[in-house]
């Protein structure tokens, strides 16, 4: 090998390892940022229903407010929103039965309960009632 060879060979060995080792050192991102930067996008948090009291009537509208709203109100997951006449027609067309029974057991997206499963099936059904109550 001649002398320019070993010297720009010499040169270029010379700049990688400094490349490398430049590249080896990296800045502390504080716990606090990193907490920051990985958090989710959005969160969905359904709060329980606070139980009829024993004997009284149940809040169907209280009920949809807690474990129902979130997905009805928006329509979110396709759930057909609150109040829509359209959505709820056929739907109340097929009976409440049928509206109580998707309620109860889940259908398609919306899990059973609204998922909400502390709800007893009567504060369920009340939830459904308050529904048809605002598509009619």
């Amino acid at each position: 090998m001649n002398r320019p060879s070993r010297l720009v060979l010499s040169v270029s060995l010379v700049l990688a390892v400094a490349m490398l080792a430049a590249c080896n050192k990296k800045e502390a991102v504080p716990e606090e940022e990193t907490a920051k930067l990985i958090q989710p996008v959005a969160r969905v948090e359904t709060a329980a229903a606070a139980p009829a009291a024993a004997g009284g009537p149940i809040d169907g509208k209280k009920i949809y407010e807690t474990a129902c709203a979130a997905c009805h109100a928006t329509g979110a997951a396709g759930a057909p929103k609150a109040g829509d006449k359209g959505a709820w027609g056929p739907r109340i067309a097929a009976g409440k039965e049928s509206l109580y029974k998707s309620a109860l057991g889940g259908k398609n997206a919306m899990p059973a309960k609204g998922g909400n499963p502390s709800l007893s099936d009567d504060e369920v059904k009340a939830a459904v009632d308050h529904l048809i109550s605002l598509a009619k």
